[in-house]
């Protein structure tokens, strides 16, 4: 008798397409398939628990089943699921909008709707363009970006997202851009201080030779997340963020990961007081519940598109579900709960908790680097400590140390050789204790242990 979860597997291998899996290796393999959540825990169809170790792709922030979130859905469908934001508004949209530029970095006034990341990095980078278009600046038409950098899967976000492994074969269809480097302290021969130079001065030179052509830098803030939990040292953001005013040249940050407490403040610009002109969040916006994201703008920005109908200064850029009124409420309900609940305080204090935990993980022969930064954490596992000879890709030690971690009731994703800790940010203490004690379990059964084989 054919049960449940062979009936789904078999419905899963025949018409399901997953994102960033080799479905090869999914449809060989008894494939985990999630029927609810409770608190930080996920819940197989066989009944089996696991820690949310990556908060479901970075994004969980209260955990799953939240009563407050859910009842702030439930009341709003009471009213209206969904309406247009095409030359209308609605009661969360609006509400959503004022809280956003209450919470953002100064200056960030104007808040135009999306519905993930990607399609706010897009949106970004078109009004960037057009901003200067409308300014009579015709020239400034390129945009700089980071090495190993992940802005999301549309194709302007491609263009300006610079991992080979994921950007590459789509070249022909990209327009260009300048790439400089991301801090990498631990693979720079200098360490922190002339990584950051590095960075420092390849933005100078390009500023100084081609800010006439260049409408943007675009950069994640703090951490660089899918290029492996890369954290720059500090004060790198304030001094980018100084060059781009000096040469006139506009600053988007990428909050999508960082942003609403991820790294111990609301949003990564924070921590270094830096106020980009464009200001991209996603992910943890919700909660975790549902796909709403948002484009905060100065109001200079937005001026250059205010104009009389003829002039055709109109921002032509729009979603079917921009500003959905579900997912704006309980985008409110969320906020709401981070001021009651004191997330912010909160992640600062079991950050330190966290890297107080893994810090015995420093001495392990195949423990490479642990990079932190509040609740965003990255463990770069190589095959020779002194060297720091990375893992070869075929052997899958990144996945093989995820696949030993859901075997002993936690989930994560790993960056190739980077094990991704990102846990809701409501985790208590004795949930940190037992996930990073299955983290580290896990690393050392793999590369040390008979899980090596």
């Amino acid at each position: 008798m054919t049960t449940d979860y062979e009936r789904l597997a078999a419905m899963n291998k025949s018409h399901l397409w997953l994102p960033f899996t080799q479905m090869k290796d999914y449809n060989n393999a008894d494939p985990l398939i999630i029927e609810r959540g409770e608190g930080i825990r996920l819940y197989d169809v066989q009944g089996r628990a696991y820690y949310d170790g990556f908060s479901s792709v970075w994004l969980n922030v209260h955990g799953h089943n939240v009563p407050e979130l859910n009842q702030a859905i439930a009341d709003q469908l009471g009213r209206v699921a969904h309406s247009t934001l095409l030359g209308m508004a609605n009661i969360p949209a609006i509400e959503l909008a004022e809280k956003l530029v209450g919470i953002a970095p100064k200056g960030l006034n104007k808040v135009f709707y999306s519905d993930s990341g990607a399609t706010g990095v897009e949106i970004a980078i078109k009004m960037a363009f057009q901003y200067w278009h409308n300014q009579g600046a015709r020239g400034k038409t390129t945009f700089i970006t980071m090495n190993q950098a992940y802005h999301g899967d549309t194709l302007g976000a491609v263009s300006v997202g610079a991992i080979p492994l994921y950007h590459d074969v789509f070249r022909p269809m990209l327009f260009p851009s300048h790439v400089i480097p991301y801090p990498y302290a631990y693979r720079h021969k200098g360490g922190a201080a002339e990584a950051l130079e590095a960075t420092i001065t390849a933005l100078r030179k390009l500023l100084e030779t081609s800010a006439d052509e260049i409408a943007a830098l675009i950069v994640e803030p703090i951490v660089q997340g899918a290029s492996g939990m890369i954290v720059m040292p500090p004060g790198c953001l304030r001094e980018m963020a100084a060059l781009c005013r000096k040469y006139d040249v506009l600053l988007i940050a990428d909050e999508v990961a960082t942003g609403f407490g991820r790294t111990g403040a609301m949003f990564a610009c924070d921590l270094e007081n830096v106020s980009p002109d464009l200001m991209v969040v996603g992910k943890g916006l919700t909660g975790g519940y549902l796909p709403v994201a948002a484009t905060l703008a100065t109001d200079e920005i937005y001026t250059a598109f205010y104009a009389d109908y003829q002039e055709q200064k109109t921002f032509f850029h729009g979603h079917s579900y921009t500003g959905n009124p579900l997912g704006c409420a309980v985008a409110l309900a969320s906020l709401k709960l981070f001021e009651e609940n004191n997330i912010i305080e909160g992640v600062r204090a079991k950050a330190s908790l966290v890297e107080n935990k893994l810090a015995a993980l420093k001495e392990r022969p195949h423990i490479g680097d642990i990079r932190q930064k509040g609740l965003m954490i990255g463990i770069e596992l190589v095959r020779d400590k002194n060297s720091r000879e990375p893992y070869d890709w075929v052997e899958r030690i990144g996945v093989r140390t995820s696949m030993r971690a859901r075997e002993l009731g936690m989930l994560t994703r790993p960056l190739g050789n980077v094990i991704v800790f990102i846990p809701p940010l409501v985790s208590t203490e004795a949930e940190l204790e037992s996930m990073t004690d299955i983290l580290a379990e896990s690393i050392v059964d793999v590369t040390e242990g008979s899980a090596i084989s």
